[in-house]
Order: C-alpha cells, then structure tokens, then sequence
C-alpha cells in the first residue's frame, strides 16, 4: 500500500494526516496555532510556529503509523485561505507576523479604495468585492508601516504568499516560491480570466511584483522535499485552499454540483463551469478548481449564523440540552405555526450584508411553545441556504445536487426542510476532512494515477440522498413568510 500525505493548515491549527491509494484517511495528528490579538479587529499568526509545527505534525505521524518513508509517494497542502506572509528570501525570516484572513486592520484601506471608484473594476478582474477579508491589504499594510520593509521590497529582496506559499518555499529550501490558482484568486491581485497576476491591481495596492509567487494549477508538481530529513525526497503535489479542497473532496466535478459546510455558520460552494460568470451580488466568484488542464468556477458565499442559532437555544436560553433533541422537538408539532426566527446575531452576512441587521423571533401567539420555537430555529438555516442558493439559481446556474457536510447534517429533519426549500436533491456526506480529501485528489491527478474526473469521483464510497417532499406551492408560501421576517431585520 503506497500513502499520499496530507498537510491541512487551518486558522487553528495545523493537521497532517495519511490517506491510502483508495482516498481513505488512515492516520492524523493536529497541533494548534497561538492566536494573536495585538488590536481590536486584529488578527496574527506566527508562520514560523506554523512552520515548525507542521514537520511536529507529521514527526508524530510517521511515529504513530510506523510507516515506511518509501510508501509515501506524495504531499499534499489544502490551507486556510487569505491569511498571506511576507518574508526575506535572503533570510526566510517573516517581516512581519502573518496577517489572517479575519483581520481588519486593511479596512481604512480598502475604504479608500472604493470611495475612489475602483470596485468595479476589481470584481469584474477577481470576481471579489474590495474587502480586508482578501490579501492585498495586509500586504499593503505591512510594506507602510513595518521599518524598512518598502524600501526592501522595491529592491526585490522581499516575497509574499498565502500559506500554501510560505511552507512550500520553506519545504522546498527557497527553491520554488508557488502558490495554486484557487488560492491566488483569494488575493485580490490575480485575474481569473487571463490567470495570472495583474499589474493593475497590483499597482492599485502599491505592491511590487517581484513579491509574487508563481501560479500553478491544483493538480501541479511543486517541486520536492524531504521536510527537513523527516522524509525521504517526495514531490508536492496538489495544492488549493480549504473551501476549493472540500468542493473537490466532495467530488463536485461537475456544473451545478454543490457543496454545504454546516458549521457555526455555513459555507456554500457550487461549480459554475468553465467560464466565470459575473457573481449576484452578496456573491462572489472564485476559482472553484483547476486540474485535466481545465479550470472550474465557482459562485460562493458565506452564512454567520447557523449550528450557532442551535448553540445560543443551549447554551443560553437552555431550552435544550443537546443539540440532538432538536429534531424530535421539531418533529412534535406539525408546523411553527407561523413563527419565524431570523438568527442575526452578528448581523446578516451573504446576500443581505447587514452587519446592523438584529436577531428576531416573530409571529408568535400564545399557543407558542419551544417545540416551535426550535423548529423555527432549525428551518431558519435552511432557508439561510436557500437565500444563497435561490441567487445562484436565478443567474442560470441550476443546481443539480447539494452535497452536505458537518454536524447538523445528522438532523433528518433539518435535511428534509432543506431539500424541500430547494426542490433540489441533497446529497449527505459520510466524508471526514474534506479539505485534505480534496488536496489528495489533486494529488492523485498530478501523479496521474486518475485519468478522467470520474476516476476520483468513483472513490465516493456512499451516497445518502434526500429528495424533496413539499409541494411547491407551499414552499413558494413559506419563503415568503421568511423574506418578511428578514425584512424586518435588516437596519438599512
């Protein structure tokens, strides 16, 4: 048995895991990361801790498994997108702590830079909107106001990256400076239509080439490695970012196959095809993958509030006290009897971008009881899905199954509804580490040990599908209930 190695660098921590010639995860070891907070809004890692703990990670594993050097064939990354690094490549010591993606220290910058006029012209180059969430601001930001570090960028000393970068610069001794298409269209420095690095925008955000890393497809070789002795000489191979990871790790090959992460909050994910559509707005369009020499779009967005609806009716309301009471309670009554729950805690995210928008519980009578109380909460994810999805769906795209992971997904009721609200197929997934998957299935077509798209996607080992029950009359009639509750939400 031959074993693809993958590295998984998240926003907390650093996973290295085994998988097998069938895509089966065998072994893992996870080190976390130490956050830092140095202003309100801000947000750091140190990459070289990263770094470091990334060979921990994989010492620990090759200790765990006892495996033999020689039957791993190849390392595969999937990292947390955006976070970027800048670093001396005379030294390869960071300038700076790594910014991350949840940072805002780039918002007066970017600010500025829509007051200037120039959004459209970066959504219509990146498919992203002018936002600290994106690289090039924390770029920009430390090359202003770290000493020294212009003046040693204008004169080709310093380089940048997303992590992917930074730990195959350092796995690889400085040789190649890399990153993959799905992570570079996070930067908002590469065009997605001529995919490569765009000398407008980088001059827009004050940046000097000379900083950047080459792109590649996911499915490319990016040199070798030995982790510094911990293995025998071994390709990089398959690289992308986590949310790109778990698209193909679902094996959403295809245009119109989607993928949902329920979480605290969700992640929606759907391939587009081959050619990249103009997102609707409270959208924005990545690069979903690239691998066969083909590039697949995506259309994505992201939800804040959703297994965390669940958590606050626990935690501090107690009117549960497991999440997996959820679903017989919901089941209890026949409807919410018109109540509504619309979870803005934290304000609206995609499509409604109301960060004012305040949580609300309406419609209620005084036969309310928690029953329907919970089944509202729980409906209100699904119809969070469907506000995205019913966007999607408007701009042609007609989604052909949504395949689901994450911790909710084992609510049949809440899988139901959601299958109703979108007259659309869902798809459960058994898939643990989706990401990684995805990473390994780069892998796999860079050693060419897949021919077609359908070689990896033959490895799914199930399938659980949920079909939709509701009439559609009746699903048209209870998202427009929904659509007033959020109306009355939402501050601007």
């Amino acid at each position: 048995m031959k074993y693809i190695l993958a590295i998984d660098q998240s926003t907390s921590a650093t996973k290295a895991m085994l998988f097998d010639e069938n895509a089966a995860i065998v072994a893992r070891t996870s080190l976390d990361h130490k956050q830092y907070y140095p202003q309100p809004g801000w947000v750091e890692h140190n990459p070289t801790e990263i770094l470091e703990n990334t060979y921990k990670a994989v010492e620990q594993l090759i200790d765990v498994t006892n495996i033999n050097k020689n039957d791993i064939i190849s390392i595969a990354i999937t990292n947390q997108r955006e976070t970027v690094v800048v670093w001396d490549k005379r030294t390869g010591i960071p300038v700076y702590n790594a910014v991350v993606w949840q940072c805002n220290r780039g918002a007066r910058i970017c600010e500025d830079l829509i007051n200037q006029g120039y959004e459209p012209l970066v959504t219509k180059k990146t498919g992203l909107i002018i936002n600290p969430y994106f690289s090039a601001s924390g770029v920009k930001w430390i090359l202003d106001n770290i000493s020294g570090a212009r003046k040693a960028a204008d004169e080709g000393h310093l380089l940048l990256g997303t992590m992917d970068s930074w730990l195959i610069w350092n796995f690889t001794n400085g040789k190649i400076h890399a990153t993959d298409y799905t992570n570079a269209s996070r930067t908002l420095l590469f065009n997605i239509h001529s995919l490569d690095w765009d000398s407008e925008l980088l001059n827009m955000f004050s940046i000097p080439s000379t900083m950047l890393p080459k792109a590649l497809p996911c499915d490319a070789q990016y040199g070798t490695t030995t982790l510094t002795g911990i293995l025998n000489e071994t390709p990089i191979a398959g690289v992308l970012g986590d949310s790109h990871g778990a698209l193909v790790g679902q094996m959403c090959f295809s245009r119109g196959m989607g993928k949902a992460t329920y979480g605290t909050g969700s992640s929606i994910m759907v391939n587009i095809g081959e050619k990249p559509l103009t997102a609707p707005r409270g959208l924005v369009t990545s690069i979903g993958f690239a691998a066969k020499g083909k590039v697949f779009y995506a259309f994505e967005g992201n939800i804040h509030c959703t297994g965390a609806t669940i958590k606050w009716l626990q935690d501090d309301l107690q009117l549960i006290q497991t999440a997996a009471e959820t679903e017989e309670l919901a089941t209890s009554v026949n409807s919410t009897d018109g109540v509504y729950f619309v979870p803005a805690f934290a304000g609206l995210g995609a499509p409604w971008w109301d960060n004012d928008a305040k949580a609300l519980i309406c419609g209620m009578n005084r036969g309310t009881n928690k029953a329907h109380i919970i089944r509202a909460a729980l409906e209100s994810i699904a119809y969070q899905v469907k506000d995205l999805m019913a966007l999607i769906q408007e701009s042609g795209i007609n989604l052909l199954e949504l395949r689901v992971d994450g911790g909710p997904v084992s609510n049949n009721f809440l899988m139901q509804f959601q299958s109703d609200m979108l007259q659309a197929r869902i798809n459960r997934s058994p898939i643990e580490e989706a990401s990684a998957l995805g990473a390994v299935l780069m892998s796999g077509f860079a050693l060419k040990n897949y021919a077609e798209f359908q070689d990896a996607a033959d490895l799914r080992k199930m399938n659980d599908y949920i079909a939709p029950r509701m009439d559609s009359e009746k699903v048209t009639e209870l998202y427009a209930q929904w659509q007033k509750a959020v109306q009355r939400t939402l501050m601007k």
